[in-house]
């Protein structure tokens, strides 16, 4: 789609609310809660931001067909440039974007809900939120930040939502992981959003207070990065036989992107399980977020667009 940027305002210092229409008129496609789309920043590559509704929006619209698509973009100084990017769009100029597409969609049923942001993942959530009141159902949503001058929405949060909005500052007021999980009723269906690091700590306490695995969902708002100690490593293809070398700063769909080879995914970053392969033989180094315990444990499955290999080569099938 051709999108035109139509209005800009400022949350916070660092975050951004962009309205983008339909450059051409037409009406633009519906999506649910949990949804993103993903712009061309051209040199920064593809970025994707999640599709932010609230209960009453600016302009009337209903949530999931809007005349507008609304997202928040933080500002990232020490990324790779894409929020950047979108941060020097100027009201009137057009950019490139996919259609909605959804891995982080709220499941169906009548189960209480946890919503748990970290940074500037609270904009699913801010979605999945209202979505869950129209419908009536059950639901908390939890919002940590570094501190308070790093939270956006915090006042608009409280009028949509009053009490079942809470909200954590890592230097005065700190999320309690173990406190707030130990709570929940079992049936309770959890979806994370936020940095690595709290995902992880918040995934852990929910499945040691209880929580089924399947029940907990996850979208990761980092970036894939090079860590210390990364080599090169082969990957063969086993329905051919093709080896193909992933170099240390490179990810295996990269790789195999460069050798011609078709890959299936969305969004790398290990969170939406779209490019999960077979492992033959080699042992994965798992750094997603979307498998479980269970599954790195038996070295079956990976998600390619993160994960690398402890052994000097994995045979992987890819069909």
């Amino acid at each position: 789609m051709k999108l035109i940027l139509d209005q800009v305002v400022a949350e916070s210092e660092l975050i951004r609310v962009m309205t983008f229409r339909s450059a051409s008129g037409d009406e633009l496609p519906a999506y649910t809660a949990g949804a993103h789309i993903e712009f061309d920043v051209g040199s920064a590559g593809k970025r994707s931001y999640s599709l932010l509704d609230w209960p009453t929006a600016r302009d009337g619209s209903t949530a999931g067909r809007p005349s507008g698509y609304n997202i928040g973009v933080q500002r990232e100084d020490a990324g790779e440039g894409g929020s950047q990017a979108m941060h020097a769009l100027n009201v009137g100029q057009t950019i490139e974007a996919t259609a909605p597409q959804n891995n982080f969609a709220l499941a169906d049923g009548p189960e209480p809900v946890l919503l748990l942001a970290g940074g500037i993942g609270i904009t699913p959530m801010i979605s999945m939120a209202t979505a869950l009141q129209q419908q009536a159902r059950s639901f908390q949503l939890h919002y940590s930040a570094r501190n308070a001058s790093r939270m956006g929405f915090a006042e608009s949060l409280k009028t949509a939502f009053g009490d079942a909005v809470s909200f954590y500052f890592d230097d005065t007021n700190p999320l309690d992981l173990a406190n707030l999980t130990g709570s929940l009723a079992s049936d309770t269906k959890v979806y994370l959003c936020g940095p690595r690091g709290m995902i992880d700590a918040a995934r852990s306490a929910a499945v040691a207070a209880g929580i089924d695995e399947e029940s907990i969902h996850i979208e990761l708002f980092t970036s894939v990065e090079t860590q210390s100690g990364d080599t090169a490593f082969e990957v063969e293809i086993s329905a051919s036989g093709q080896v193909i070398t992933v170099a240390a700063d490179q990810t295996i769909i990269e790789a195999l992107e460069s050798a011609g080879i078709d890959v299936m995914y969305d969004c790398q970053r290990g969170d939406c399980g779209i490019c999960q392969c077979d492992v033959i033989s080699g042992t994965p180094d798992h750094r997603d977020v979307v498998l479980s315990d269970a599954e790195r444990a038996s070295g079956k499955v990976m998600q390619i667009c993160v994960s690398r290999a402890k052994t000097p080569r994995l045979v992987i099938d890819i069909s």
